[in-house]
C-alpha cells in the first residue's frame, strides 16, 4: 500500500532542515531508532513494521503541491524549497527485521545519512515501528495465553483510525494471531480472514433457530453460530444443536464449526455448553469467545477450566488498551569528522540514568545457550567488533557492574541481528512474504525462557555493553562530567 507520506512529520524537522541548509551543515550522522522499557510491564517486545518502513523511504520526495503548501506557510526560503523539490534519501539503514524478538536499548533501526535526510524522517520511522510493535507485542502475549488456542483479531471498528486497523491487524497476525477480521488486511498481505455473524443476524429472524439454520444453509463448512442472544443454555446452545443435527443427518460433513459466546460467565457457561455438545456426539465442536478479552481474562480463564479452544480478541489487543505507547526514541549517536576520517560519538545526558544513551556506531549480538538454543543474553557492541564462540565471553550489567557473567566457550553461539536495508539510498532487503515473518516470530519466541514469557514480574533478559563500547561511554560521561 504504498504513498507518499514525506509531509507526515513534524514542522520541527523541516525547521531544522533548513537551519542546517542556510548553515551549510549537512554533514553523515548516525542515529539509532530504540526503546526503553517493555510494553504491558513484559519481559520483550516484537519489533515490527519494517516493511511500511521500507515503503516509506522507497517514496520519500515533495510533489509539487508539497513544496506549494510549504511555500503558503510563509517559513521557508525559495532556495530551501528548491532544494526540497529534489529531495531523495541517500543514506544507509540497518534494521532488525521484523519478528523479532527485542529488549530495551537495542536499536531497531540505525539510520547513516546526511543530517537533513536523516532528521526528516525522525517523525514517520517512529510513527511506523512504535505502532505496529506495539500491537505485535500485545498479541504475542495475549497468543502465549491462549496456549496453542487459535486467537483471531476482531479490533477494526475499534482501532483508532483505518491506518491503526490495518497496520494493527497485520502485526498481530505476525505475532501469534491465526487470522483477522479486516478483509482489506487480508487483501493487501494474503493474510486469512475469519469471521461469524453479529447478533442483530439473529434479531433479524423470526425466532433464534431459523436464524441459525439459514447461516447453517448458507455456511455449512465455516459454521460457527453466536448462542448468547436470549438464553445462552436454555436457548441459544440448544438451538445450535439442533442444526448441527440436521446438517449431519443430511449427510454433510461437519468440519469447523461450534460456537460463540459474547457475555455472561464465560467459564461457567464454556463448560456447561461443552456438556451438551459432547452429549450430543459433537465432541469436536468449537467453542469460541469473545467479550473484551486480552491476555490477562484468558489467563484467569484458562485456570478456571474454561472449555474455550478458540478466542475473539478485539478492543484490547488493537489498541492495547492497558499500555497505548510503545515509547520508541530517534536519538543521534555520531558525527562524522573528516580530519579524523570516521565518526565521532556523540552522547545525550540526562539525571535519569535510562535516558542517557549508547554512543557510537553500534550492532547487536543475541548470544544462545548452544545445547537448548534458548537466548542467554543480548550484547550491544560496537560496529566491527567481532567475537569467537570459541572462546570464553564474560559479559556484565552495565549499571549494576558488578552482576557478571561469563559464557564457556563452546557452549554458546552468536549471530548480529540487524541487517543493511538500504544502502546509498537504494533497497537492498527483499521483505520476507508474512507467512515467512510469522514463521520466524514464532521461532523467536520459542527461544525466550518461559520465565522471561510470564505475564507478571517476568523474569529480565540482560542486555549488556561490550567492554569497547562501555569504555567509549565512561570516557564520554566523564569529559561531559568535567
Amino acid at each position: 500500500m504504498a504513498r507518499n507520506l514525506t509531509l507526515l512529520t513534524d514542522l520541527y524537522q523541516l525547521t531544522m532542515m533548513q537551519g542546517y541548509f542556510k548553515n551549510n551543515i549537512n554533514k553523515r550522522v548516525i542515529f539509532d531508532l530504540f526503546y526503553r522499557t517493555n510494553p504491558s510491564g513484559g519481559g520483550y517486545a516484537i519489533t515490527c513494521g519494517l516493511e511500511q518502513v521500507i515503503e516509506y523511504i522507497k517514496n520519500l520526495r515533495f510533489t509539487y503541491e508539497d513544496i506549494e503548501y510549504l511555500r503558503d506557510l510563509s517559513i521557508f526560503d525559495e532556495d530551501f524549497l528548491t532544494y526540497l523539490s529534489s529531495f531523495h534519501f541517500s543514506g544507509d539503514i540497518f534494521a532488525i527485521p521484523e519478528g523479532t524478538v527485542v529488549f530495551p536499548k537495542e536499536p531497531l533501526l540505525k539510520v547513516i545519512a546526511p543530517i537533513m535526510e536523516a532528521q526528516l524522517i525522525e517523525t514517520s520511522l517512529l510513527n511506523i515501528v512504535n505502532h505496529q510493535s506495539l500491537i505485535a507485542t500485545k498479541a504475542a502475549r495475549v497468543c502465549y495465553a491462549a496456549n496453542g488456542d487459535g486467537v483471531m483479531e476482531f479490533g477494526l471498528r475499534r482501532a483508532q483510525g483505518p491506518d491503526a486497523g490495518i497496520y494493527g491487524a497485520r502485526a498481530a497476525v505476525i505475532a501469534g494471531c491465526v487470522g483477522t477480521s479486516n478483509v482489506l488486511t487480508g487483501k493487501l498481505w494474503n493474510m486469512p480472514i475469519k469471521g461469524t455473524h453479529a447478533h442483530s443476524w439473529i434479531m433479524s429472524f423470526k425466532d433464534e433457530y431459523t436464524a441459525f439454520k439459514t447461516y447453517a444453509d448458507l455456511y455449512p463448512h465455516a459454521c460457527i453460530l453466536l448462542v448468547d442472544t436470549y438464553d445462552t443454555l436454555h436457548s441459544g446452545v440448544p438451538n445450535a444443536i439442533k442444526v448441527f443435527t440436521e446438517l449431519r443427518e443430511k449427510g454433510i460433513e461437519l468440519k469447523n464449526y461450534g460456537i460463540r459466546l459474547d457475555s455472561g460467565d464465560l467459564a461457567y457457561l464454556s463448560k456447561k455448553a461443552r456438556i451438551m455438545l459432547d452429549e450430543a456426539g459433537f465432541t469436536d465442536a468449537i467453542i469460541s469467545a469473545s467479550s473484551d478479552l486480552d491476555e490477562y481474562l484468558i489467563d484467569s480463564l484458562k485456570a478456571q477450566g474454561a472449555k474455550i479452544t478458540s478466542w475473539g480478541v478485539g478492543t484490547n489487543l488493537i489498541t492495547s488498551k492497558d499500555c497505548p505507547a510503545f515509547g520508541g526514541v530517534y536519538k543521534l549517536a555520531a558525527i562524522w569528522d573528516d580530519e579524523k576520517d570516521d565518526f565521532v560519538p556523540k552522547i545525550k545526558l540526562s539525571e535519569n540514568t535510562a535516558k542517557i544513551t549508547n554512543p557510537g556506531n553500534k550492532t547487536v549480538y543475541r548470544l544462545y545457550d548452544k545445547e537448548s538454543g534458548k537466548l542467554r543474553a543480548d550484547l550491544i557492541a560496537l560496529s566491527g567488533e567481532v567475537f569467537d564462540e570459541n572462546n570464553d565471553l564474560t559479559i556484565f550489567d552495565p549499571v549494576e557492574t558488578w552482576k557478571k557473567t561469563t559464557l564457556q566457550g563452546g557452549t554458546y553461539t552468536i549471530r548480529e541481528l540487524p541487517v543493511q536495508i538500504f544502502k546509498n539510498g537504494i533497497c537492498t532487503y527483499e521483505s520476507p512474504t508474512i507467512e515467512e515473518i510469522c514463521d520466524y516470530c514464532k521461532k523467536e519466541q520459542e527461544t525466550l525462557w518461559e520465565e522471561s514469557r510470564r505475564l507478571v514480574n517476568p523474569h529480565k533478559v540482560y542486555v549488556d555493553l561490550s567492554d569497547k563500547l562501555f569504555d567509549m561511554k565512561k570516557e564520554l560521561l566523564s569529559e561531559y562530567s568535567r
